[in-house]
């Protein structure tokens, strides 16, 4: 490794850890820190170029801030580049979440009531990522009746799989659904040997078919931790919010997750600057240890990884392709639906008991919505109107 490369590396992580542990508010509020770093201050690449890389992490499955930054680590220091950008930005998020569930374990269970606004923040921002990715994918009325198709389905058909669910919702879309695009010019990308785009995508579908086999034959806890995160990592359409849903199906299989683990871990992930993906190393804390931590966080992450490497090389031909582009739409669509459904299932009827409740969910849902409040100060006003419930014995 020369000096050069070297150095390239100790700049990419710098700049990861900062943001990692500044970047407040979730995956849109952290695209614009990336743009502040990256184009502005460090000047790595234009703006042309880094709205390329954002138009990148929306096409594939995946966190798409996540994404962009492992993009442009990949594009400044290669395959090593976007693993330490992944690294540095995912570090403190993950630590704090760890760190989170530990605490939580040590507490008794009398002390959860008091937490009681913590899942009426998850309500609040879920609901809050639902608005703003209608406005973004519920472009026509076919694609709101997407939505709205999914989210009767998922209700009269409670056990349907979600992954099953988008899945149909592509072959929709490839055979006819077609949402409007707005057209964009492709930029030059990176010259690359066939095999260093093959071999990523190779390695995605491998791991996403051996996984459940492995799983099969020598069951333990850290291997379904690895092929239920590895899963809902690869699956995940349309952001971090979307990883509920699926996390919910998955770990359905695993010990020791409660439905209530599920929307505190939820309402936690708010609070910590860093990618939402990160709510994997609470819940494998909450499995295996901090070894259930380490193997939940690098798993979820590691299909952005193998997709990154594999298709941004050949992103300008990808892009273009109007069938794909036609499926995309038509999963995004289903992606709403999907959310709304997850929203009353998973945290809706675990956080809403009472009037109280519903009424602290909605002044949370209104300060994010008129007043643009970030995420780590709901969960601050929420957990403080929980604690104010519970005094008043409301």
């Amino acid at each position: 490794m020369t000096k050069s490369t070297l150095v390239a590396l100790r700049e990419i992580l710098a700049s990861a850890l900062r943001l990692g542990c500044t970047s407040f508010g979730g995956p849109v509020a952290h695209l614009a820190y990336f743009r502040q770093e990256y184009v502005q201050r460090r000047r790595w690449l234009d703006d042309e170029r880094y709205a390329d890389l954002v138009s990148l992490s929306q096409f594939l499955p995946g966190p798409s801030s996540s994404q962009v930054g492992m993009a442009v680590g990949w594009l400044r220091g290669g395959w090593l580049g976007a693993l330490v950008a992944w690294f540095g930005f995912t570090l403190p998020s993950a630590v704090f979440m760890t760190a989170l569930a530990w605490v939580g374990s040590l507490l008794p269970s009398s002390v959860l009531p008091w937490f009681r606004g913590l899942p009426l923040v998850a309500v609040a921002v879920v609901a809050l990522a639902i608005v703003a990715m209608a406005k973004q994918f519920l472009v026509d009325r076919k694609t709101t009746g997407m939505a709205l198709l999914l989210v009767v389905s998922m209700a009269l058909l409670p056990g349907t799989n979600p992954v099953f669910a988008l899945f149909l919702a592509g072959v929709v879309g490839w055979l006819g659904l077609r949402p409007p695009h707005a057209e964009t010019a492709p930029s030059p990308g990176p010259r690359v040997l066939w095999y260093q785009t093959v071999v990523p995508l190779v390695l995605f579908g491998v791991c996403l078919g051996i996984l459940p086999l492995l799983r099969a034959i020598g069951p333990s806890a850290l291997m379904a931790l690895a092929d239920s995160f590895y899963r809902a990592g690869a699956l995940v359409f349309g952001g971090g919010h979307v990883v509920l849903p699926l996390l919910q199906e998955e770990l359905r299989t695993l010990p020791n997750i409660t439905a209530q683990d599920l929307a505190l871990g939820y309402g936690w992930v708010q609070a910590v600057p860093g990618p939402l993906f990160s709510i994997a190393a609470y819940f494998g804390y909450l499995v295996g240890g901090v070894g259930g931590a380490i193997v939940a966080t690098t798993m979820i992450f590691l299909p952005a990884y193998l997709l990154i490497a594999g298709v941004l090389p050949v992103w300008d031909r990808v892009r273009t392709h109007r069938g794909l582009r036609d499926v995309l739409g038509a999963v995004n669509a289903a992606v709403v639906g999907l959310l709304i459904w997850a929203l009353y299932q998973s945290l809706w009827t675990t956080a809403v008991h009472t009037g109280t409740d519903f009424a602290l969910a909605v002044v949370l849902f209104a300060l994010g919505l008129r007043w643009n409040l970030a995420a780590w100060l709901l969960v601050l006003l929420g957990l403080a109107g929980g604690v104010g419930l519970q005094l008043l014995g409301l």
